[in-house]
């Protein structure tokens, strides 16, 4: 088994054996050295977001104090979800190697599948651009602001 891959499934047992979470587990990797490790800990945390790619992420950004992680990779042992895959493009990871899928957690219970699907769950309204608008403008005429 790969060793970083084999790191990541001892972080989903972590989450299992403590309870605090799912059985998901994650490991940032730059230039061959773990940078960061974390389990899922949405249980421990009462926090939805708290899966082990996302804290993994933020464990690594903190440590190598920047919020672009270019260079890294990640293994995980399932599939990210849609809201991990939008934290791991934020964070401008370009590779990750996952082992279990989407229907396999599914298979479990998970509802990770669903949100493949044709999402129908919520309605999304618009509701008074014009004035959510104006940070933006801010924002775009802003001379020391840092892109991210």
């Amino acid at each position: 088994m790969n060793t970083f891959m084999q790191t990541a499934v001892k972080e989903a047992h972590k989450a299992i054996t403590k309870n605090h979470g799912g059985p998901f587990g994650a490991v940032v990797v730059k230039d061959g050295k773990i940078i960061s490790k974390a389990h899922n800990c949405v249980i421990k945390t009462n926090d939805p977001t708290s899966h082990a790619e996302v804290n993994a992420i933020k464990k690594a950004s903190k440590i190598l104090n920047t919020f672009d992680l270019s260079g890294c990779e990640l293994y995980t042992n399932c599939m990210p979800c849609p809201m991990c895959l939008g934290a791991i493009k934020w964070s401008n990871i370009k590779k990750i190697y996952y082992g279990a899928t989407s229907q396999d957690a599914s298979d479990i219970g998970f509802r990770d599948l669903i949100f493949y699907e044709k999402n129908n769950q919520y309605e999304l309204i618009n509701l008074n651009r014009t004035e959510c608008l104006e940070p933006f403008k801010i924002w775009q005429n802003k001379e020391d602001k840092i892109q991210y």
